[in-house]
């Protein structure tokens, strides 16, 4: 299936991109399904064509079954090769121990994955990512060292892209990601300091599902050991309190092995526990959420 011509306003962008993929070789991209992977893939194929490109996403108890379905689903939309490669980051020691540099141990695990295992079976020249322009500017994102360390491009944020630039492409292409919300991995809903497992990551998934089988747009449930403490958008938090909504995700909190459930009052929160720590580290002047609360 071929994606739809951009228009004249999404080529200009597409162009900027364009300058910064490799101009020979094979072209692996790091694929999550989220809007920046889902739109760098289309760039790469649109530019580069079917041939010289490959989506790897890396699976593992941290990325949730819905998001694998829904990137699978994209990337056929796209038209792109993707292949599903393992990994097992949760074995790592500073993974586990989840200090704010946790997404640093993820991505170094998926790129030395790819640098291992991939590169020379698919033939690839190089392999890149879909950091923005506005991510770069973040200070919350170790993932970035990692890519760094192992030569990973960067064309969105090399072109100079912000996040409204990718979704207007993504747009342009008729991507069903488009305005979807950012979906960080499940192991950023364990606060800093307390231990990321497999037990504690399915019990978030479970949760999130059923908030999102009841139509809630988006969710975040952060665990807090025997407490579910679930983050929604603040105009959908009193549909969260209609008495057969409650009752849902009550039952579901409990189901998954949580003793409580209950709603923040602040809503979503982006990056609130990482940059909180940070702050409480002397790393940054971050004046916010308390160093328990909660992350993307």
């Amino acid at each position: 299936m071929s994606l739809p011509q951009p228009d004249s306003a999404a080529r200009v962008l597409i162009d900027r991109v364009a300058e910064h993929l490799p101009r020979e070789g094979r072209l692996g991209v790091a694929y999550s399904g989220g809007v920046d992977s889902a739109t760098l893939l289309a760039i790469a194929e649109h530019v580069l064509g079917h041939e010289r490109v490959l989506g790897i996403t890396a699976i593992s108890a941290s990325f949730a079954a819905r998001e694998r379905a829904m990137a699978r689903d994209t990337a056929a939309l796209i038209g792109a090769a993707v292949i599903e490669v393992e990994t097992h980051e949760e074995e790592n020691e500073g993974y586990i121990a989840n200090d704010v540099d946790r997404c640093y141990f993820c991505k170094d695990e998926m790129f030395e994955v790819i640098d291992s295992s991939v590169i020379e079976e698919y033939g690839l020249a190089a392999v890149a990512y879909g950091e923005n322009a506005d991510d770069a500017e973040r200070v919350d994102r170790p993932g970035a060292r990692a890519a760094t360390e192992h030569g990973v491009l960067r064309p969105l944020a090399d072109a100079g892209l912000t996040k409204s630039d990718v979704r207007q492409i993504a747009r342009a292409f008729g991507l069903p990601v488009a305005d979807k919300p950012a979906a960080p991995c499940l192991a950023s809903r364990v606060p800093h300091g307390l231990e990321v497992n497999r037990e504690k990551l399915a019990q978030i998934e479970a949760l999130e599902l059923t908030l999102y089988e009841l139509g809630f747009s988006t969710s975040r449930v952060r665990h807090h050991e025997r407490i579910a403490r679930i983050e929604l958008p603040v105009e959908e938090m009193a549909r969260a309190m209609e008495p057969e909504i409650a009752a849902r995700i009550l039952e579901s909190a409990l189901a998954a092995g949580f003793t409580y459930a209950t709603i923040d009052l602040k809503g979503i929160q982006s990056g609130a526990m990482t940059l909180a720590a940070l702050n409480a580290k002397g790393k940054l002047n971050y004046v916010g959420a308390g160093t328990d609360q909660a992350g993307r």
